[in-house]
């Protein structure tokens, strides 16, 4: 794995960190800053345009799962050019919502990055469940 593979691989690792640890701050230094981050999400409203959004959303999200939480990397794969690359994963997440339910669900990233004043940051992120045709219904663990 070349370095740049490896920085960008380690994005994904830095965000389970973030996310376990329920730091917000850390969660949303993975992504650029300001207007020009884009994200398709399994929340709603879907699509976020510009890191202040993302990070209401996740705001959002930590607090619903106000329980116990945690989330592990699986299957990191990556991509890496001279400025741009992606990185692709499933995350697992096992969480316990402020009313004591507990949901247990595997979803799936791909994160474009670009390298900004030596740093890799995602620019570009589509979060996504795979949907059971029969049913129209997500699947969450599979």
């Amino acid at each position: 794995m070349t370095r740049d593979e490896a920085e960008i691989a380690a994005l994904a690792e830095k965000l389970v960190r973030a996310m376990n640890a329920r730091d917000l701050d850390a969660i949303m230094s993975i992504y650029v800053p300001g207007e020009s981050l884009h994200v398709f999400d399994t929340m709603p409203p879907r699509e976020f345009v510009g890191a202040p959004a993302y990070r209401k959303a996740f705001e959002g999200l930590l607090a619903a799962y106000g329980g116990p939480t945690t989330y592990t990397a699986e299957g990191v794969r990556v991509t890496a050019g001279a400025d741009v690359g992606f990185v692709h994963w499933v995350c697992h997440m096992d969480g316990t919502q402020g009313d004591g339910t507990r949901e247990q669900m595997n979803f799936r990233l791909t994160s474009c990055v670009r390298k900004i004043d030596g740093r890799w940051l995602v620019a570009h992120e589509h979060v996504s469940f795979p949907v059971d045709l029969s049913t129209m219904k997500a699947v969450v663990l599979s």
